[in-house]
């Protein structure tokens, strides 16, 4: 271990200490709300919260028996973050649970970009992620992931999608989650206003599409708008949009909203050029 990290530990032996409240019953409860913190758990998350430019670690807990393979990562944080190092016994208590990662950040939320900054800042060419109505985590935690894979600039979510910094979205999203681009908030009609204003087409994902993936030529930019599962989006929003769908076969009428979305983004990134 590195003399940049030892003299940082700080060592924990009791699961009661206040300094590790925060990490305290994480399967029992989520800090989203809570002054813009959240969990961030393992290593792979961990690293990407270290590169996020949105993000900060307020607190990390590590096993110490972890500590010595992520060195180099620990040392990337400000070094006025506390690092704090427990035994197995003592995570696992402060967790509630058994701690088989070993590694916990408690993250906070820098002031976030406004639509209209965030659009502001994209190329001549670029690809926008909508979500309109995700109210399962798994889903908007794999959509961000696919998101980021599939070369996409940013996400917009609506009002009526779930906190993408719920500890499970974040999870599923590999940490993408921190690194996305993203907005969250208001009407779908809006959101979808203001990219139409700013040159973008606007293509919507439905099993009852006009086009299909394969056939569909984006322009040069492209916003892509996926709904709930289920409900999907609106026939009165469908209704004003391109339309495209997922060639399948008949044997199911539809996909998981986060699959049919990562065919579709992979569809339209590698039209555009981008992957």
């Amino acid at each position: 271990m590195t003399d940049a990290i030892s003299h940082r530990l700080i060592a924990i032996d009791d699961a009661d200490d206040e300094r590790v409240a925060g990490f305290r019953d994480i399967r029992e409860r989520d800090l989203v709300g809570r002054r813009g913190r959240f969990v961030a758990e393992g290593s792979v998350v961990l690293r990407m919260l270290a590169q996020s430019e949105r993000f900060e670690a307020e607190q990390i807990l590590v096993l110490d028996s972890r500590v010595a393979g992520i060195a180099d990562l620990l040392a990337a944080f400000d070094e006025h973050t506390p690092i704090m190092v427990c035994g197995r016994p003592v995570i696992d208590r402060i967790a509630g649970f058994p701690m088989h990662r070993g590694v916990l950040a408690i993250g906070r939320t820098r002031s976030p970009d406004s639509l209209a900054e965030l659009v502001r800042g994209l190329d001549e060419t670029a690809l926008v992620l909508v979500c309109s109505g995700i109210a399962n985590h798994d889903n908007l935690g794999s959509l961000f992931r696919n998101a980021a894979a599939f070369a996409a600039d940013f996400i917009c979510l609506d009002g009526q999608c779930c906190d993408p910094l719920y500890r499970k979205s974040i999870r599923v999203s590999v940490g993408t989650a921190l690194t996305m681009p993203y907005m969250r908030g208001g009407r779908v009609e809006d959101i979808l206003a203001a990219l139409g204003s700013a040159g973008f087409d606007i293509l919507a994902l439905s099993p009852s599409g006009g086009t299909t993936t394969a056939d569909y030529r984006p322009g040069r930019r492209t916003a892509l708008v996926v709904g709930t599962e289920g409900d999907g989006l609106a026939p009165t929003l469908l209704a004003r949009l391109t339309t495209m769908r997922v060639g399948q076969s008949d044997r199911l009428d539809s996909l998981n909203v986060s699959m049919a979305a990562g065919i579709a983004l992979h569809a339209v990134a590698t039209a555009m050029g981008r992957i």
